[in-house]
């Protein structure tokens, strides 16, 4: 099967970026699949299995992630290739590693619009969104909620105006991907060329709805256990999927049971405008909104005006990432002093052979 780069994304300003890789011999293809360090790629010529170069795998701060476009060496006369570079990401979908390493692993590159999915089940969580709306703010990707499972919603209006008041000016859809209603929404967010992504924790129906849009079972799908509607691990790899009629490609990722913050920017401001301006009243600058007096934000709490639980969400947040800051500063250092170590050794070696 071969591919129109078009469908896949492909326009003028990735073909000038790919200028000086073209010129060595290599085409343009985008990661599809990731298995830990084999890839699959779609190319012009079809789908190609691909692995880093040596060279790129020490040089590169970060290897490829489903969703990058990647300069690729072919294997003369086979499927398979190498992958020489990675072009610059114009977003990415990024969380610390799960565990004790400080690294970034990017869940998804180069999306035009980021589907945060939660289940109108026994797994609702208004709190576990805040954290995927913060990095789904720092992706540069636009958000989009759908709240998954209107069939078995409760309380479905009350739900809705609670995730609209975390969620000011991001759209919010109720669908049933069982159903198959209210799924081409997301459609409606994609086109010839534009890429989606689905993140959510298990069980809360992403492959469901790639099924439903695809219009077949073409990926596995389990029920959630039945006494708190989590998931199971169901999608094993990062997917990037073609939809039929040019209507656009999403990736569709394993659940994240556990989803820790990576980076500090303008997405906690994004995420908690509520209380960033509520702390504009407080009568010191630099008010962590704890044990301050005259706190405007603890204020709002106390009137309420502002639930308890979102503002304890703020501050574990604020924690986490103060706490990843320094985990990073440390891991700078480390890298830092490994970098120098042989320059100094070499140093070393010249003085003590030239003083001989």
């Amino acid at each position: 099967m071969t591919f129109d780069l078009k469908d896949l994304g492909w326009d003028a300003a990735w073909a000038a970026a790919f200028v000086p890789h073209a010129a060595g011999g290599l085409i343009p293809a985008r990661v599809a699949i990731e298995f830990n360090y084999l890839y699959r790629a779609f190319a012009e010529t079809g789908e190609l299995q691909v692995q880093h170069s040596g060279k790129l795998r020490h040089e590169a701060e970060s290897l490829s992630a489903v969703g990058d476009w990647v300069a690729v060496k072919p294997t003369p006369g086979e499927a398979t290739g190498t992958i020489e570079a990675i072009l610059p990401r114009r977003s990415k979908f990024s969380r610390k590693v799960a565990g004790e390493l400080t690294e970034e692993q990017i869940v998804a590159a180069n999306i035009d619009t980021v589907f945060l999915v939660m289940g109108l089940d026994g797994d609702y969580n208004p709190r576990r969104l805040e954290r995927y709306l913060l990095l789904a703010y720092e992706s540069g990707a636009r958000p989009v909620v759908v709240l998954n499972k209107s069939d078995v919603a409760e309380h479905l209006a009350e739900d809705m105006d609670e995730i609209q008041a975390l969620t000011v000016g991001i759209p919010v859809h109720p669908i049933s991907a069982k159903d198959n209603t209210g799924t081409e929404i997301i459609t409606g967010y994609l086109g010839p060329g534009t890429t989606g992504a689905l993140l959510g924790s298990s069980g809360v129906g992403k492959s469901t709805i790639v099924n439903a849009l695809l219009g077949e079972e073409k990926f596995k799908t389990r029920d959630v256990r039945a006494h708190d509607s989590r998931g199971r691990h169901t999608t094993r790899h990062r997917n990037l999927i073609l939809l039929p009629d040019r209507r656009g490609l999403l990736i569709d990722t394993p659940g994240m049971r556990e989803l820790q913050l990576w980076t500090q920017g303008e997405g906690a401001r994004d995420s908690f405008e509520d209380i960033i301006e509520l702390a504009a009243a407080c009568h010191f600058t630099d008010c962590r909104h704890r044990d301050e007096p005259r706190c405007a934000v603890k204020q709002a709490v106390e009137e309420g005006t502002l639930d308890a639980s979102r503002l304890e969400g703020f501050l574990k947040l604020q924690d986490e990432l103060k706490s990843l800051e320094a985990r990073k500063d440390v891991r700078a250092q480390i890298d830092a002093k490994k970098r120098w170590k042989p320059i100094a050794n070499s140093m070393k070696k010249f003085y003590k052979d030239r003083d001989r």
